[in-house]
């Protein structure tokens, strides 16, 4: 393990200069030499920008090769970089830069029909744009700052410093900024390095954000083993699965509306268009029974290996393609990693876990006397040291393997005039693994609908995928002496009215 995440990307590009990192949809490529080059070339345009070691910047690039050389550019350059979702929107993106006090957000200009660069100017935020929905082909270059290398400052040193920060929406209204340094984000790969078995000869597709904590965690493990990414930067279920094939992945993940299109695509195909899948990797949410058999019939791996981790503490565990009992639970801690259930909960410690909170105030509960980081999910761990993960005390609701603040979208829909009390949770969901369900009290002679909510939700600033998908209408939310919204008690009442109807 090297010192830096710059000296591992310094390191690989050396003694593997021609080795392919990443692909992505447009038939762009990056070889470990090219990503060193590149990176440099854009830390150098950062620089004439006036950002320095030490300056915040945030970045929202969807999932291209922009976003691996953007990530190795801040290393290289030595700010503190904070990736964020492409997907949100003003309420979310002013919250984190103004905690963080961003120095530059470096964006699209319009990117799936939404205008970044209004957002910005609406929050105030400096910003660097190109424009990301003009035709791109295999020679279009980096849509991204560049300037003189020769400019450069030294490159970091220490690996403890604050580097990263990554934003995760947690249990509470307000997304969490997660302080991570580049020994962190190194560690985060390990699990996935160490017992994935991959080499050069393997290939994984990505439709997910890279920006996402997984993004570092699969680019640390490319660099590691020799796996090629192939990026997408939309999914389209009908097409994607189609577009990753003709690259020839070898393992296919992450989450349900994922698997759900490899399969549909595959039985199209007769079972002829993804041959040399070897094995499926699942993580952010479990993967329902018979979408695990129907992976494990149509591509004849073992099962869907579990992986788990959180933005604090990114890959707690993995599984291995060829392990016993492959899909049973999450397997075993990772290297450097330590687990222990105390009280029901999951607690961890080891390299991989984060510095703390932007918000200080949040470290306190987030961590045992003795140091260990409270995951906030309930587990047990089997003889064989086995950890299989039972529930969660987080009130979440997982869609896409995103984490989606209940809290915060119960806030949004109790602004709408028909809405008297509401509760947030999570439904079982074949294609999203959770879809979220919103339990409304309406106001006297009031009705509502979905498509009449979201819009709601939206143009008070909520992420289109954070808006509620389902509206069931009950007599009552229970609550508890203290006013908590019994959540359990919900589940109930909902289920019962969605059987009656």
């Amino acid at each position: 393990m090297t010192e830096t995440f710059w000296g591992l990307v310094v390191a690989v590009a050396d003694e593997y200069p021609n080795r392919v990192v990443a692909v992505d949809d447009y038939g762009r490529l990056l070889t470990s030499s090219l990503l060193r080059d590149e990176a440099e070339s854009v830390a150098a345009g950062l620089l004439q920008l006036g950002i320095g070691p030490g300056s915040i910047v945030s970045w929202q690039l969807p999932t291209t090769l922009e976003s691996l050389v953007m990530l190795a550019a801040c290393a290289r350059l030595g700010v503190v970089q904070n990736p964020i979702i492409p997907m949100l929107r003003h309420a979310e993106v002013g919250h984190i830069a103004g905690q963080i006090e961003t120095d530059l957000l470096v964006i699209p200009d319009h990117w799936r029909g939404f205008d970044h660069v209004a957002m910005a100017k609406d929050l105030g935020i400096r910003s660097w744009s190109a424009e990301y929905e003009a035709p791109v082909t295999a020679l279009t270059p980096l849509r991204l700052p560049s300037g003189d290398v020769s400019q450069l400052p030294a490159p970091p040193v220490t690996n403890d410093d604050c580097r990263w920060i990554y934003f995760s929406s947690g249990t509470t209204a307000a997304p969490k900024g997660v302080r991570h340094n580049d020994k962190s984000a190194i560690a985060s790969g390990a699990s996935l390095s160490e017992r994935l078995g991959f080499s050069p000869d393997d290939v994984y597709p990505i439709a997910w954000p890279f920006t996402h904590i997984g993004g570092i965690a699969m680019l640390v493990t490319s660099l590691n083993t020799g796996v090629r990414l192939v990026l997408f930067d939309l999914f389209d279920p009908a097409t994607t699965a189609d577009r990753m094939a003709t690259h020839g992945p070898t393992m296919l993940g992450s989450a349900v509306p994922f698997f759900r299109a490899f399969l549909d695509a595959e039985h199209r195909a007769d079972g002829q268009l993804l041959p040399n899948v070897r094995g499926c990797v699942g993580g952010g949410a479990p993967i329902p029974g018979d979408v695990n058999q129907e992976l494990v019939d149509t591509f004849g791996v073992a099962g869907v290996v579990g992986a788990y981790g959180l933005t604090e503490f990114p890959n707690c565990t993995c599984e291995w393609f060829d392990g016993p009992d492959v899909g049973r639970d999450v397997g075993p801690a990772g290297p450097g990693v330590e687990a222990r259930v105390i009280d029901g909960e999951l607690q961890l410690r080891g390299t991989q876990c984060f510095l703390g909170y932007v918000d200080e105030s949040l470290n306190a509960a987030a961590f045992t006397e003795d140091g260990w980081f409270r995951t906030g999910d309930l587990a047990e761990i089997g003889d064989d040291d086995r950890i299989r993960i039972v529930g969660r005390l987080k009130d979440v609701v997982i869609r896409n393997a995103e984490n989606i603040s209940a809290t915060e979208v119960e806030e949004a829909v109790l602004f709408h005039g028909s809405v008297a009390d509401v509760a947030v949770i999570g439904l079982p969901d074949s294609r999203t693994g959770e879809r979220v369900c919103a339990a409304i009290v309406l106001t006297p002679g009031s009705t509502i609908d979905v498509p009449t909510l979201a819009a709601h939700c939206i143009e008070l600033g909520l992420a289109k995928y954070k808006c509620p998908e389902q509206v069931v209408v009950i007599e009552s939310i229970e609550r508890n002496p203290m006013g908590k919204i019994q959540k359990d008690k919900v589940r109930e009442a909902v289920l019962h009215a969605i059987e009656s109807n």
